[in-house]
Order: C-alpha cells, then structure tokens, then sequence
C-alpha cells in the first residue's frame, strides 16, 4: 500500500519533474530545428489546411514507407504525451483542461512558426492537431492517476 506523500517527498518528486520537463524540453527543441538532418531550405515551407497531412500519410500509406507514416502521425502524437503528465504536475493552474490546452496549443504554435521562418522544417496545422491530441492523451492519464489516487486517498497531490 503506498501512503500519502509527505512535503518533503512531493518536493523532491517536484524537482525532479521540473529536470525531465526542463531535459526532454531541450531534446524537443533539437528535434525540431536541428534533428534529423534539417537544414535551412531555401523558401518558406507551411500548411494552413487542417488535416491535409494526416490524411494524405493515412490515404496514400502505399506510397510512403510505413516507418515514415508512423514517425508522422503516431510520432507527433507520442513526442508530446509527457507534457500533459508533466505540465499540471508542475503548474497548479495547468490542472484544468481549458487553460491546459490553451497554452500548450500557444507554444505549439510558437514553435511551428519558429520552424517556418527559420525555414528549418514546414509549419503545420497538422502538427498542432496531433501534438495536442498527445499532450491531451498525457493530460487524461494525469487525471485518470491523480482522480484515482486522490479517491483512494493515497496521495494528495
């Protein structure tokens, strides 16, 4: 049976929380303007068609290598599953899903335009559709777990 956690502990857990958002956050960063060989393209690369993407890799998946279907849609999803653990963890006002997803929406936003006029990759709505859908996959798990140890009484936080 786990007992509740004592101040001390949650401070800790705390701290750690903030060191793995504060690393995989670093890592994200690399991903997106530097990883997997991006390099600067000579014009500007977006889409502002919601759901052209996914559905061009979901309807013509013959074409595409099955890894690079993946890669796009699952990826984006999975990438962005432990900031909706992570954020409400660390941020008390991030506990509810409307100011959750809001501002994890802004940043995502930010973030695609960073990549378009730095041209190193393609801003795209369908990114930030499916990296919401993962940080809201990560944010229901926090409330599934926290709903559940609360109602057992076997943690506070």
């Amino acid at each position: 049976m786990v007992a509740a956690l004592n101040p001390n502990n949650y401070r800790i857990l705390k701290w750690l929380a903030w060191i793995i958002f504060l690393g995989y956050s670093a890592c994200l960063f690399y991903w997106m303007f530097r990883g997997f060989g991006r390099t600067t393209r000579e014009g500007f690369s977006y889409n502002l068609m919601p759901l052209t993407t996914i559905f061009s890799y979901i309807f013509n998946m013959n074409r595409h290598n099955i890894g690079t279907t993946i890669i796009n849609l699952a990826g984006n999803i999975g990438v962005f599953m432990p900031f909706g653990v992570i954020l409400p963890f660390i941020f008390e006002k991030l506990r509810r899903y409307s100011l959750f997803l809001a501002c994890f929406t802004g940043s995502i936003l930010i973030l695609e335009f960073m990549q378009t006029v730095l041209r190193v990759g393609t801003g795209d709505i369908d990114d930030v559709i499916l990296n919401d859908i993962g940080a809201s996959a990560g944010f229901i798990l926090y409330r599934f777990c926290v709903a559940k140890r609360s109602r057992d009484g076997k943690t506070d936080f």
